[in-house]
């Protein structure tokens, strides 16, 4: 490896560069702030990224999506610093100009969070320092070797056992940042000590299920429930540090803590919550058992005005949605939730506070981790989502879902139960009909439903003959919306289509 080659300098630069984000790191964990630089310029990307550019690149890496952008802005940052350290060997200025415009990114990406202040930019300017300083001990022994030629042996030992050395030791300040900073740690046994007395956890109600082998649970487990959000470091907050905060177009601006929010009493109800990128037949839909506050009587005690039409909702992590006011205060039974299934809310679900709205897709309704409610005008905001290109109200669509039999299975011939779910919160499920091989619509059967504002699970049984077949299912709600065959993109406000499974009928 010669001095004079640009390996070892870029290699210089790389240590430098993994060193700063290692130090920066470990501060951001010591002060328990929620983002690191590095994962605080990744939620900015998705902050500035079109919709739907955004919604492409769910669908092509799924869950997938966020870890990958964290890694590619490492990867973007250790290509950069590698450049630092090739300029080095002819400049002392040009690198310290490449390290000047990461932490400048860094900064903007940290400030622009919701709720940042001066401390949350201490990380950046630690990983600034550790750059700044330790480039050009890095490339002391290289620019030795180029001097002394007779010394090259020496020189690339030493630098070699340096960047070793620092290489490591980049590995154990993160490590140690990590197990230093114990905030979350706090939190998760936090809601694990945490009891809510008004909290129930009921058995599913007699009826809902079919008894259909391979249809999704009627209720979801925590653990199942799909999971969308924007932040890749979620927050974690403790009960005793959230508060919410009503104003805008109120009499009275109320601000709640956590334990002001219990003590009001709780609502409990099953609700099925859908997101608005749940493609025809996908998956990004549930069913939970909620308990919480019931919206509408916290908007009654703060006074709302009556030409205010929204809710503008914010999350702890900045994100926000405009929620239709009258969705809010309606009978619809729309929860400040506190509760899933029984126990404290999951964090990654908006431990300790979440906003639930039945009949609305979770890019409108759904806040998690909510901080704040200004109640407001559409024409005064511009939300999140649909800035981005998505709709401004978006009620859910009618929808059903074919669970059984799988596409692609292979089944006996004779007579086939099939099942599966359908679902238009808020207005509830009339019938549910299949066709085979494109000929006529048949009823199927429909299970029991606790309320309008829960999915439901359906069966029926069919008659199969040897060869391919093709099954499609359409719903009916209560209110005569028969669900379109016409085929739509999730965007702006969701998918629709019939759902349809190709499966082979074995020889008898």
């Amino acid at each position: 490896m010669h001095p004079s080659s640009r390996l070892p300098w870029a290699l210089a630069g790389i240590v430098t560069g993994a060193a700063g984000v290692a130090t920066s790191y470990a501060v951001a964990m010591v002060l328990t702030i929620r983002e690191s630089p590095v994962v605080a310029v990744a939620e900015l990307v998705i902050r500035l990224t079109p919709g739907a550019l955004a919604e492409q690149a769910i669908d092509l890496v799924g869950q997938l999506d966020k870890p990958l952008l964290v890694l590619g802005t490492l990867l973007v940052l250790l290509a950069l610093s590698a450049w630092a350290g090739i300029m080095a060997r002819t400049s002392w200025v040009r690198p310290q100009l490449v390290w000047l415009g990461l932490a400048a990114v860094g900064t903007v990406a940290v400030l622009v969070q919701r709720g940042a202040g001066a401390v949350d930019v201490i990380p950046v300017l630690v990983g600034l320092a550790t750059w700044v300083a330790l480039l050009p001990a890095l490339t002391a022994p290289l620019r030795m070797a180029e001097a002394h030629p007779e010394l090259e042996s020496r020189e690339r030992r030493v630098f070699l056992m340096v960047a070793g050395v620092l290489g490591l030791a980049a590995i154990g300040v993160g490590v140690a940042g990590r197990v230093v900073g114990a905030g979350r740690r706090h939190v998760v046994e936090s809601r694990r000590l945490l009891r809510l007395d008004d909290v129930t956890l009921p058995n599913p109600p007699r009826g809902v299920s079919t008894g259909v082998e391979g249809v999704s649970p009627w209720q979801t487990p925590n653990d199942d429930f799909y999971l969308i959000h924007t932040a890749i470091s979620v927050p974690a907050i403790e009960p005793k540090d959230w508060r919410l905060r009503i104003h805008g177009m109120v009499d009275r601006e109320l601000v709640l803590t956590y334990d002001d929010l219990i003590a009001r009493g709780l609502t409990e109800s099953w609700i099925t919550l859908g997101c608005v990128s749940n493609e025809v037949g996908g998956g990004l839909i549930g069913n939970a058992w909620w308990s919480g506050v019931r919206i509408a009587d916290l908007l009654a005690e703060a006074g709302v005005r009556g030409d205010a039409d929204c809710v503008l909702q914010t999350s702890e992590d900045g994100w926000d949605c405009a929620t239709p006011l009258s969705a809010m205060t309606d009978d619809r039974g729309a929860l400040l939730a506190v509760a899933m299934n029984g126990r404290p809310l999951p964090i990654e679900h908006g431990f300790p506070v979440r906003s639930i709205v039945p009949g609305l897709y979770g890019y409108v309704s759904a806040t998690k981790w909510v901080v704040d409610y200004e109640v407001t005008r559409f024409a005064d905001v511009s939300a999140f989502w649909t800035q981005r290109g998505w709709s401004e109200l978006g009620p859910v669509k009618i929808a059903s879902r074919i669970d059984v039999p799988r596409s692609g299975a292979d089944v006996d011939p004779g007579s086939l139960r099939i099942g599966g779910l359908a679902w238009k919160q808020h207005t509830g499920i009339e019938a549910v009909e299949v066709a085979l091989d494109g000929g006529a619509w048949q009823r199927v059967e429909l299970a029991e439903v606790p309320s309008e504002d829960t999915w439901v699970q359906w069966t029926g049984t069919i008659d199969v003959e040897p060869g391919d077949h093709t099954l499609r299912v359409r719903a009916i709600g209560r209110d005569g919306d028969v669900q379109t065959g016409a085929i739509a993109d999730v965007v702006p406000d969701g998918a629709t289509g019939w759902h349809s499974v190709d499966f082979r009928v074995r020889d008898a």
